[in-house]
């Protein structure tokens, strides 16, 4: 029976561990140094507790099978806890060859900061519509550019720091802002 409670007991602290791995490894991208260390911190604390669980009973097979099933797991919800979280800003480039003035105004009249450039494509004229945005605004942006413009190229890249310019204040409440 402590066998058995000790590989849970291992499951769930992997269920910890490995989320923190994922979201520290997000603030070391993206160079928030206090934040990935404090994150580390404790993954590792987790870890050597797990791990030492799993060395008491190192000829338990069960043991084996809570540690990858908690790896396996906590992947999974690691992933699941970034996108909650999604933390930084995206860069949302709009390619279109109908006329993107309903689009843009539309995104303007959201909130967004948007640039607009005429351009040349294959077939002709195009506009090319930038948006730098929160991350976790990406849904409803995508949603926006599909209602008005469903054949739009849109491509979506991670930006490091974004500075000037208009990005649309993120609302973590309320009626309160950040």
């Amino acid at each position: 029976m402590e066998v058995l409670v000790s590989a849970l007991l291992v499951f769930a602290l992997r269920l910890l561990d490995v989320p923190l791995s994922t979201v520290r490894m997000l603030y070391m991208v993206r160079g928030e140094r206090g934040t990935a260390a404090t994150l580390a911190f404790f993954e590792s604390l987790i870890w050597l507790f797990a791990i030492t669980r799993v060395f008491a009973h190192i000829s338990s097979p069960v043991q084996y099978v809570g540690w990858a099933a908690g790896f396996a797991t906590g992947t999974a919800l690691g992933m699941m806890v970034e996108g909650w979280l999604a933390p930084g800003q995206v860069l949302l480039r709009v390619i279109t060859r109908k006329d993107a003035a309903e689009l843009v105004r539309a995104l303007r009249d959201a909130g967004y900061g948007v640039t607009e450039i005429r351009g040349e494509g294959r077939e002709g004229p195009v506009s090319l519509i930038f948006v730098v945005s929160q991350r976790r605004q990406l849904a409803k942006l995508m949603r926006m550019i599909e209602r008005y413009n469903p054949a739009a190229f849109v491509t979506v890249e991670n930006t490091q720091r974004a500075r000037g310019g208009y990005i649309q204040e993120l609302h973590w409440w309320p009626g309160v802002r950040k």
